[in-house]
């Protein structure tokens, strides 16, 4: 079996922790610690998290998306394969290195996608990005850290707290959707997102597209 190498490592900012690019011939682990969180192998529940929003956008002409977390652009991909010529899909990535990594070791995961007219990454904190644009977007998809229950950096809380999910409502137009991908379930974020004014539908998803592997979770929850 070919071994695992470590490609390059980066500290997460605003955490006191090392995110480790490895490889393995031509598959790739982003790994803090001994967690993996995510694989070039595992992209279904990703995936799944951009087209069943998407779906939920079907009648807006020339839908504006928010992706929180660039990760190995499995989520963009899929937005960008389902999306028609008047998308626009913004991607706000905290940490510089996973942009760079995009664009050099990554590059042939990630394709054209990088390129494509109606995408924009920005080496920027989603939470601020959020709380500067009100009314600004159709859907919010976020992929960040692990969920509600994080596991890297403290301040990701306020993206899944009461006041977070305030300001996310706010940078939503009306029947706007916000996505979440969580590594599993969560009932009190559940009763968040319906405090907050959200109606919300939990879908439980497979880590695979061959609907194999771990169970996750994706809430939607729409702005009414």
């Amino acid at each position: 079996m070919i071994p695992w190498k470590q490609i390059d490592t980066a500290r997460v900012p605003g955490a006191e922790v090392e995110l480790r690019l490895m490889q393995r011939g031509n598959e790739f682990s982003m790994k803090i610690g001994p967690n993996e969180l995510m694989n070039s192998r595992l992209s279904g529940s990703e995936e799944a998290l951009a087209t069943l929003a998407c779906r939920r956008l079907e009648a807006v002409k020339a839908p504006h998306l928010l992706i929180g977390g660039l990760g190995m652009g499995f989520t963009l991909r899929a937005a960008l394969a389902v999306l028609g010529p008047k998308a626009r899909i913004t991607v706000a990535e905290l940490v510089p290195a996973v942009i760079a990594w995009a664009k050099g070791p990554m590059a042939e995961i990630f394709g054209d996608s990088l390129g494509d007219p109606r995408a924009s990454i920005l080496c920027a904190d989603v939470i601020e990005v959020i709380q500067s644009h009100p009314a600004t977007f159709d859907a919010i998809l976020l992929d960040v850290d692990n969920g509600p229950e994080g596991l890297i950096r403290k301040a990701n809380d306020a993206l899944y707290d009461s006041s977070g999910l305030k300001a996310i409502r706010r940078a939503l137009r009306p029947g706007g959707v916000l996505a979440v991908w969580s590594s599993g379930p969560h009932p009190a974020f559940s009763k968040r997102l319906r405090d907050a004014g959200f109606a919300v539908n939990e879908v439980a998803v497979r880590a695979t597209a061959r609907r194999s592997g771990a169970r996750h979770v994706i809430w939607f929850a729409t702005r009414p």
